[in-house]
């Protein structure tokens, strides 16, 4: 079993019609056919949707998106129309709202990898590939590979997990044109960020990009560059051949797979709530974060 631990009732706006509960999002459109994305405080791990929320963390999320779009904005257009509330919103909504332009969306999670961790640690160790790209042998979790790559993945449902694929099987999803033009843009965004984040000391792992298109343009999507969406390491901590500390929910992660939580990751009940100290970790990481790459004190 996975999913939502316990699944939220969507707020009711009057002029905005409730589309969809992701994990994080609720997604609504208005009465001028845009979207309106509105990000939770809600946190997932090993595919649950956790009863505990991280307070500030769907404003980080928000916050430090509309800073990446800033930076990638010579390089692709995003979907962000405005950033104001709409008429009837509750206050809360402030900072976490995103009003975007209605795309016709590539169904393909579009990963970009600097560094091997993760699913492509896994599928290297077995193969020295990863989606089917060969990569040099004597490679270890933490590894900076020779360039980065262009890893998609198909997109699941709450619960389930995405799909490692190739490219060729991109290609024939979408069409080689269109999978061309999502690994362009994909690994452009990835290495624009990717110095970026060095600068301010931070490794950007890898990260996952959405895309859709606005008539013949192709238009970045979603969230960008986040610690939901990337993997962020502290650059002076790299150490090749371990896991690597993080900027993300990995005090969340630890708890749960502790003896502390008394939780069966492989059982058939959902996670137990996180303690107040696991809470206020996972906020202050999420913080870090926001402040290290942007340079602006949150508050």
């Amino acid at each position: 079993m996975s999913g939502f631990v316990d699944k939220p009732e969507p707020i009711q706006v009057p002029g905005l019609v409730h589309l969809h509960t992701g994990k994080v999002r609720e997604l609504y459109r208005n009465e001028a056919g845009d979207l309106v994305m509105v990000a939770s405080d809600r946190i997932s791990a090993y595919d649950w949707v956790l009863p505990t929320e991280i307070p500030d963390k769907g404003r980080v999320l928000t916050q430090l998106s509309l800073w990446w779009f800033d930076q990638l904005a010579d390089l692709l257009p995003n979907h962000v129309l405005s950033t104001d509330l709409p008429e009837g919103a509750p206050a809360d909504w402030a900072g976490r709202t995103l009003v975007c332009k209605s795309l016709n969306m590539v169904p393909v999670e579009c990963v970009a990898r600097g560094y091997l961790t993760g699913s492509g640690l896994v599928e290297y160790n077995e193969s020295r590939t990863v989606c089917g790209l060969a990569l040099p042998h004597g490679l270890v979790d933490g590894s900076e590979l020779p360039a980065p790559i262009f890893t998609p993945a198909t997109k699941a449902a709450v619960g389930e997990h995405d799909e490692n694929v190739s490219y060729e099987e991109v290609a024939r999803q979408v069409g080689a044109e269109t999978a061309a033009q999502l690994r362009q843009a994909t690994l452009a965004a990835y290495s624009r960020a990717r110095d970026i984040a060095r600068d301010r000391g931070i490794i950007l792992a890898d990260t996952k990009f959405e895309f859709g298109y606005d008539g013949d343009s192709l238009v970045i999507a979603d969230e960008v560059l986040t610690p939901d969406s990337s993997r962020f390491w502290p650059a002076d901590q790299w150490e090749p051949g371990r896991a690597q500390p993080s900027y993300d929910k990995q005090f969340v992660r630890d708890w749960l797979t502790s003896a502390e939580s008394g939780w069966d990751r492989k059982g058939e009940q959902p996670p137990p709530p996180l303690p107040q100290q696991v809470v206020d970790a996972t906020r202050a990481k999420y913080v870090e974060a926001y402040e290290r790459l942007t340079g602006i004190t949150w508050s």
